[in-house]
């Protein structure tokens, strides 16, 4: 496939993208391209093994290990989380006594929980890394005050990075091991994503290997590489190229040829909407409907931007990540101009 009526370095340019790399995927087939820097002001060139931060893409990503574990029998989706939290428990009151909290509404922004203001920045690396437990009970700056949950679950939707650190904890309590080495050995290594990782520390010998944040006039942020301590929610860097291997998987997944055993009946049901609410799945938001059914995902941080658009019955997709945070949103920018000029290609593959 290839771009029409948009001229790349003009783009980026005219929104001061310093780098940017793509995948498209067709019938399995993955064809990535690459642009720009991963740092203003030097000659760092962007290629296929280059790390970007995926901000809330990170949620896609956990909730794919999650229906392995589910599909394993190691987790329920629709089991009240406290019956298998340890280190920490929803706190009760009335809204939880009408419905309790489950895997299903926390990966559907619909468990009650709702993020305090003003929580879930970077991680000040002054500061040592917070654990889950000292999050959910507000001892942290990153999340100032107690959890609890704020509505009847199942009855709104309020986009929550909190519930997905609710994940966090429960798989790390269930498996006993830290969330980043399940993601590894569950999703990673089987799936060969060698460049995908949970690290709140980045390694002296690969920082060659991350891309640089920046700003809308093009500039460096604050400590160049910006860290969510919230590995679940927004933890993760890696590259339109392991992402792509992700979404493929989700593809094969439901002609019953996935690799990590995920059934085509749990992928049905992470796209279809969940409870009252049209437009979200599990972990991925929701758009049109039979053959062309639309899955998508979209990171937005500090310096970053990335956005992954998948039509899984018609086995195609498009990732784009930016080291730039533009300051409109994905459908506005650069990002979306690349896509509406792939979308009609993308919707016409058979």
């Amino acid at each position: 496939m290839k771009l029409k009526s948009i001229n790349i370095d003009e783009r980026m340019q005219h929104y001061n993208v310093q780098g940017m790399s793509m995948a498209l995927i067709n019938q399995g087939e993955i064809r990535l391209a690459e642009f720009g820097v991963l740092e203003n002001g030097t000659n760092r060139k962007v290629n296929e093994d280059s790390l970007f931060n995926a901000c809330s893409i990170s949620k896609f990503v956990t909730t794919m290990l999650v229906l392995k574990l589910v599909e394993q029998g190691i987790l329920d989706l629709d089991e009240d989380v406290n019956n298998r939290l340890k280190s920490w428990k929803v706190p009760e009151c009335p809204f939880t006594q009408i419905k309790r909290v489950t895997l299903r509404t926390l990966l559907s922004h619909q468990s009650g929980f709702m993020d305090p203001k003003g929580s879930f920045e970077v991680l000040d690396p002054t500061d040592s890394i917070p654990t889950m437990v000292d999050l959910l009970e507000g001892n942290t700056v990153y999340c100032p005050e107690p959890i609890k949950v704020k509505y009847e679950p199942e009855s709104d939707f309020q986009y929550s990075d909190v519930g997905f650190c609710v994940i966090e904890q429960l798989l790390e309590d269930v498996l006993e091991k830290p969330f980043k080495m399940i993601m590894q050995e569950q999703i990673f290594e089987p799936l060969n994503m060698k460049s995908s990782t949970l690290d709140c520390l980045i390694p002296e010998d690969r920082k060659n290997y991350y891309s640089s944040g920046h700003n809308k006039e093009g500039k460096l942020v604050d400590r160049n590489f910006p860290i969510y301590p919230y590995s679940a929610a927004a933890g993760l860097w890696t590259t339109p190229k392991d992402l792509s291997i992700l979404v493929n998987e989700l593809i094969e997944s439901l002609k019953g040829n996935g690799k990590l055993g995920i059934s085509e009946s749990k992928i049905k049901d992470m796209i279809s909407p969940q409870g009252s609410f049209k437009w979200t799945g599990l972990g991925i938001f929701l758009d049109k409907s039979g053959q062309e059914i639309e899955i998508s995902s979209l990171g937005w941080g500090i310096g970053f931007q990335c956005m992954m658009v998948a039509y899984p019955l018609l086995e195609t997709a498009v990732i784009i990540m930016i080291n730039t945070d533009v300051g409109v949103h994905q459908t506005s920018s650069i990002i979306g101009e690349i896509f509406k000029s792939v979308e009609s290609q993308l919707l016409s593959i058979n």
